[in-house]
């Protein structure tokens, strides 16, 4: 890729917790190349652990208990190509772990909850994802990462999701407004139970970015599982709303997934590991809806590094 910007893409992707951003952005980075890209997770920057959390009341979601100020220092030291010193929080066991250096590469993704929460980083970005599933699909991914990976009980996880409902509504989702792609993954219809390979896509594309001229994918998968059409967001403002459908045939995903390699052809030596998630099982899957969500963002990343829409 001939890299014209004269310093790194920022792709945000915020969304509540277990909404799929770390998936999201694993996958994304595979496509830019991994020794290309550094992944930020904004939920380092907590300022309290989860003990202190519990005594106090709040929850991880409120951004009085983060280092908003900090991580908006380093956003835009990376984004101006100087190191940082980020701070750490462990997952595992909730605790606040050593800071760890890190350098900028050409593409800096963040990742995490709050990541859209004041103007200061919202301006540090190049693109802005906010993801959006279906909430019950959310909680489902949210009890099956927290109890296979995190070592909670299922009656715990349910109970902390019940307590962050009002935080949810108050610090999360108001960030949705400032997003470029609101990206919402969903059960088909008539399967509810479907929580991974088989999931339909929807992707609300706002005009705060020169999509892609989509019609010749369309065209391709016209009755095949792919559906174009101008709509209303939830805050009235006219939005492109591209459907996938879970269910598209192999081959007809595919061909879909070629063209939009044409579209980045910058990329075309990056193609392995597109679509791949960790389903209910623990093993490794492919979603084309999720590789067709990935290469879409991948294409306003490259675009930006080669200068079509700079901020």
């Amino acid at each position: 890729m001939a890299f014209q910007s004269d310093r790194p893409i920022i792709l945000g992707i915020v969304g509540d917790s277990a909404a799929g951003k770390t998936t999201l952005a694993s996958g994304i980075a595979n496509i830019l190349g991994p020794e290309r890209v550094v992944i930020i997770c904004t939920d380092d920057y907590h300022s309290c652990d989860r003990a202190e959390r519990a005594d106090k009341g709040i929850s991880a979601l409120n951004p009085q208990c983060n280092y908003i100020d900090i991580l908006e220092q380093h956003t835009h030291l990376l984004r101006s190509g100087q190191p940082i010193l980020k701070p750490t929080y462990n997952h595992d066991d909730g605790t606040l772990e050593r800071p760890v250096y890190v350098e900028p590469r050409e593409f800096i993704i963040f990742e995490g909850l709050l990541g859209y929460s004041s103007r200061t980083m919202r301006d540090a970005y190049d693109v802005k994802v906010y993801l959006e599933p279906n909430e019950d699909l959310r909680k489902k991914w949210r009890i099956r990462r927290d109890c296979m990976e995190r070592g909670y009980q299922e009656d715990d996880v349910i109970r902390s999701l019940e307590k962050r409902v009002d935080d949810s509504i108050e610090f999360i989702e108001p960030q949705r407004t400032f997003a470029d792609m609101v990206v919402s993954f969903y059960p088909p219809e008539g399967r509810s139970g479907e929580t991974g390979a088989h999931l339909n896509v929807r992707h609300s594309l706002r005009p705060t970015l020169p999509h892609p001229d989509l019609t010749p994918i369309i065209e391709a998968g016209a009755k095949k599982g792919l559906r174009l059409e101008l709509s209303r967001d939830v805050d009235g403002k006219p939005v492109d709303v591209l459907d996938i459908d879970g269910n598209v045939d192999v081959k007809r995903a595919q061909a879909m997934e070629d063209l939009l390699w044409n579209l980045v052809p910058e990329a075309q030596h990056m193609r392995d590991n597109v679509g791949t998630f960790r389903d209910e099982t623990n093993h490794q899957s492919i979603s084309h809806p999720l590789a067709l969500s990935q290469l879409l963002i991948t294409y306003h990343i490259v675009k930006a590094a080669l200068g079509h829409h700079a901020i």
